[in-house]
């Protein structure tokens, strides 16, 4: 029998380490699965065929989608090509030379969460969007070096947008981080920029799922009609890059570890 799950201030749940290996093994898996999914994106895919391939993916594994009729949400990730900020649905979308996209895997594995996400450059992709990809992913790292017991969470979320805006980039502020464990959205929220006044300090146990949404343009977004994909307001390109992270003594430990993908060395330019 487990032990009640203990809760610091605001709500926010401190998982026991009997819980954090558990859900190491979901954070590791929906690793596994988004590194196949983005080398499975290519052109002439269409995002639907994606979709399908993590659902495959899924199912060979013996793990659900924790997105898959959430709130009723109709896909099994969510697919965002270029524009589209987050909670693309896969369609009939057909993938071309120089597109980006986004791609979110959420799974249950044992009653626990793993949610990570990347953005996937196809091909020859123009520099502007190449150096959105990489800061982007930067400022997540920037974020994540703040996982440490001790450390103000609005540091950890500043940490996003004062990477980012020097570069001229700007933050989504609509759409935020958030706790996570057996529930795929708990306390606390952890915004991409310094939220105002106090934030608590963090504590050795909290799990946080932390993903900057960074913009070429205009910070303003729209919500399609289908009451879900969220579209940058000047339509050009947006980055999504996520990690869930253990907050501990010694600092982050990133349960959804993987190669990075959107390096400075590895594009070849500089920021």
């Amino acid at each position: 029998m487990g032990k009640r799950k203990k809760r610091g201030r605001n709500g926010i749940i401190i998982k026991t380490p009997e819980e954090v290996s558990e859900m190491r093994v979901a954070c590791e898996m929906a690793s596994e699965i988004l590194q196949l999914v983005a080398k499975y994106i290519s052109v002439g895919k269409t995002t639907k065929e994606v979709d399908e391939y993590a659902a495959e993916l899924m199912k060979e594994r013996g793990c659900k989608s924790a997105f898959l009729g959430y709130r009723g949400f109709p896909a099994y990730t969510c697919i965002s090509p270029n524009i589209e900020v987050v909670h693309g649905i896969g369609s009939d979308y057909v993938i071309k030379d120089g597109d980006i996209i986004s791609v979110d895997v959420g799974i249950v594995k044992n009653g626990w969460i793993g949610d990570n996400a990347t953005t996937v450059a196809v091909g020859d992709v123009e520099i502007e969007t190449k150096r959105l990809l990489a800061v982007t992913e930067q400022s997540l790292y920037e974020a994540l070096s703040f996982a440490r017991e001790g450390e103000f969470l609005g540091d950890l979320c500043g940490a996003v947008s004062e990477y980012a805006e020097p570069f001229g980039f700007s933050v989504v502020k609509e759409f935020v981080g958030h706790g996570v464990g057996r529930d795929l959205h708990e306390e606390p929220q952890v915004p991409n920029y310094r939220p105002h006044g106090k934030t608590p300090r963090l504590k050795e146990g909290m799990v946080l799922a932390v993903e900057p949404m960074i913009n070429i343009g205009t910070p303003r977004v729209k919500i399609l009609d289908d009451g879900w994909t969220v579209i940058t307001g000047d339509k050009k390109n947006s980055a999504h890059f996520e990690h869930t992270v253990l907050v501990t003594k010694d600092g982050p430990d990133i349960l959804t570890a993987r190669p990075r993908e959107a390096t400075p060395e590895i594009l070849g330019i500089e920021l």
